[in-house]
């Protein structure tokens, strides 16, 4: 049931506070077992703090005594040690059937750091599939850790990368997945599918930039892992995106280039201001009132009613004259302003 150990990952502050509360006399909280036959339980909630003892008592860490000097326990005085070795701890012991178990594991108000998503799945669909996963994805010691790091967020301990993997091959549906999948004796699948998102990914962008990390690789890979993506060419573009400084969403810039540099949005590019907004739109309304024409350019060319209109402000857009796709710059000599309807129309053109 329960997640990898992660008190020691703040600094060991959470496992140094489970033996100073233990020395102060303090309760640790209630530890729950799953009673599986009468001489073999379960730990239901509280491994933390059973293994946060177990180190202690190994040697494994230090806490500070009196005097802020670090003191492990074998070097501790008799009558402390002694205190730490005879704690009781509060104990229960739930019995039932495991639809049972597992729903009171869910409902648990967990003491301490509460679980993540995974984690909470993880017990929910115990099993050899779920413990051959956490041996591959969630073993921090796993050389693959730093290369994966490049693209996912968050920790082995935390389930992170095996949460990953569990949402690309299953294309979101985890829950269904890890059902589907509980009794498997291999995870051929989730890690070959893994691996080909990693490896497809590393081999079209072989610089690998921060922004890269936490982005919807798995879905990328399926929208476009079939289409032939030149590796020099998408440096030299992605290069090229990340020295404009008018691109304000550098996240995008992976995805605007494996959708053949098309879709403008994905990058945000900066706007106009509404300071230069109101200057473009003054001179340009002063030169259409004086030739009677409309102030928007495209209607006045046109043949309806609005040939001749004033549109005001706030009925009109800021445009680039020559689209930041074609080079040109969010500069007020290259910002014209069009009525709402021929904005839109005109597009990237």
């Amino acid at each position: 049931y329960q997640r990898n150990y992660i008190y020691a990952s703040d600094g060991g502050k959470r496992e140094m506070a489970v033996i100073e509360s233990i020395l102060k006399g303090y309760p640790i909280g209630l530890i729950y077992f799953n009673k599986v036959s009468d001489n073999n339980l379960e730990v239901l909630d509280g491994q933390q703090r059973i293994t946060s003892l177990g180190r202690f008592i190994t040697d494994k860490f230090a806490i500070k005594d009196e005097s802020g000097m670090e003191q492990y326990f074998d070097g501790m005085a008799k009558d402390k040690k002694a205190k730490i070795l005879e704690t009781k701890l509060l104990i229960y012991e739930c019995e039932g059937t495991e639809s049972q178990i597992k729903e009171w594991f869910k409902t648990i108000n967990i003491a301490g750091v509460p679980l993540v998503p995974q984690e909470l799945l993880n017990a929910i669909y115990s099993g050899p599939f779920v413990t051959l996963g956490k041996e591959e994805f969630s073993n921090s010691q796993n050389a693959n850790i730093q290369k994966w790091s490049a693209y996912i967020k968050g920790s082995a301990n935390r389930q992170a990368f095996f949460e990953r993997a569990l949402d690309w091959v299953s294309k979101g549906n985890i829950d269904d997945y890890m059902s589907s999948h509980r009794n498997d004796k291999n995870i051929n699948e989730l890690k070959k599918y893994f691996n080909s998102v990693i490896d497809w990914v590393s081999s079209v962008f072989t610089d690998v930039e921060s922004e890269m990390c936490g982005l919807e690789w798995g879905r990328l890979y399926e929208q476009y892992h079939k289409k032939s993506h030149n590796p020099k060419k998408v440096s030299a573009d992605a290069r090229k995106l990340y020295a404009d400084p008018y691109i304000k969403n550098r996240k995008g810039i992976f995805e605007f280039i494996l959708g053949g540099s098309v879709d403008t949005k994905l990058l945000e590019v900066r706007i106009f201001d509404e300071a230069t907004k109101k200057a473009v739109y003054a001179t340009q309304t002063g030169k259409a009132e004086k030739k009677g024409e409309s102030n928007c350019s495209y209607c006045a060319i046109g043949h309806d009613a609005n040939k001749e209109k004033i549109w005001s402000l706030s009925d009109m857009d800021a445009d680039h004259v020559t689209a930041w796709s074609k080079g040109g710059k969010t500069v007020a000599k290259n910002c014209q302003m069009l009525c709402k309807t021929h904005n839109r129309a005109k597009g990237n053109r």
